[in-house]
């Protein structure tokens, strides 16, 4: 029998870090350590890049909802606040860190730990640049939901192991929104895997290149009528995936206190926070790969007319970020918009609307692929 693990590593090409440490070694260097060493270099730049999605969307959240509320949110500790989150992170390490009487003393303190090596484990599917990731997986799409979605074995765990009702509460509902939401949010990817015919993001990142780097992506109704309905439908599914309002019932403190972060204080804590946040950032960048264009944009066109590599990989990789980060101001613009709603209508949304809707946009897209598209001299 096949391992999973070996077979998951066939399907994909070599790290680039792999490669280029290759070119820099050494002669007597073992060839054991360049593989290890890629490894450590590929961890240390996606807790970096964790670290920095949540210490940007933490300041970002502060200013958004400041504005919307007609305040300026944090303006003290640097430059318009944006050593806040520093600040935050200093004070969170030196907290006590707290385990209460009677809790499950090893779940506990694994959860928050399992919770945030899924987003890493995610990250590892993330290509940075066209010609620079951690590992160019043929089923990157696969990988990154399959990954994510761990995350709510470590929440269970968080609201088990605490002893507390509260927590117990939050962790349910964490479970029972996921599995009510994850086979939409599958389901809506369903329509631009179909119009790419790929799983590998950078493939479909490459399949919405030209036409200005703007024109092409598959969220025109041009491409096909059916991507802006699954597109909604996707941004619904992941607000309630990272637990966003209007969907933040697990961790309702008008009900549950925290949900199933109750009984948490101190590093441990942040740990959820930074994998909420590395979440969403992921999430949305996917939204870009598959809806708008990935890598292509009039920047990154603009760069290919220079024909320098490296600023053409510089081009691509910040409009990317400035795409993920378009899409997180947009989930926390919601959040300071509309109210909560009730346990039972997220479950009667999810159910009962999103994933017949989902399902009848895969129908009308696949049509559309097999009777339109070939006819449509933009598309091929």
């Amino acid at each position: 029998m096949v391992d999973p693990v070996l077979s998951l590593a066939a399907e994909s090409q070599t790290s680039q870090i792999n490669d280029w440490l290759w070119t820099v070694k050494p002669d007597f260097v073992p060839g054991w350590a360049v593989p290890l060493t890629a490894v450590l270099l590929a961890v240390g730049i996606a807790i970096a890049i964790v670290s920095m999605v949540t210490m940007a969307g933490t300041w970002l959240e502060r200013k958004v909802s400041g504005h919307i509320q007609c305040r300026y949110g944090p303006m003290r500790v640097g430059w318009h606040g944006w050593l806040q989150p520093i600040a935050d992170g200093v004070k969170l390490l030196l907290k006590e860190d707290m385990v209460p009487t009677g809790a499950d003393r090893p779940l506990f303190l694994l959860a928050p730990a399992l919770v945030l090596a899924s987003i890493f484990g995610a990250m590892v599917a993330f290509p940075l640049a066209p010609d620079f990731y951690f590992a160019d997986v043929d089923l990157g799409i696969f990988m990154i939901l399959a990954m994510t979605s761990t995350t709510t074995i470590g929440v269970v765990m968080a609201g088990w192991a605490s002893n507390s009702k509260w927590s117990l509460y939050g962790a349910m509902r964490e479970a029972a929104q996921v599995i009510a939401y994850e086979v939409p949010l599958g389901i809506a990817l369903l329509v631009p895997v179909m119009v790419a015919g790929e799983f590998n993001l950078i493939e479909v990142s490459n399949g919405q290149a030209g036409g200005m780097g703007v024109f092409r992506w598959y969220i025109w109704p041009w491409m096909n009528p059916f991507m802006l309905p699954a597109f909604v439908l996707f941004f619904v599914a992941i607000l309630a995936e990272t637990k966003r309002a209007p969907f933040d019932l697990p961790e309702a403190e008008s009900e549950l206190v925290a949900g199933f972060m109750t009984e948490y204080s101190g590093i441990r804590w942040s740990f959820f926070f930074m994998e909420e946040y590395a979440a969403m950032f992921l999430y949305c960048v996917v939204g870009s790969f598959f809806f708008f264009g990935g890598f292509e944009s009039p920047l990154t066109s603009l760069a290919r007319l220079t024909d320098v590599h490296v600023l053409v990989q510089v081009a691509a990789a910040v409009t990317i970020v400035t795409k993920g980060f378009a899409g997180l101001f947009l989930m926390m613009w919601l959040r300071w918009t509309l109210p909560r709603v009730r346990i039972d209508q997220v479950m009667t949304m999810g159910y009962k609307y999103l994933t017949p809707i989902a399902l009848a946009c895969v129908l009308g897209g696949g049509a559309w692929e097999v009777a339109v598209s070939p006819h449509l001299p933009w598309v091929n």
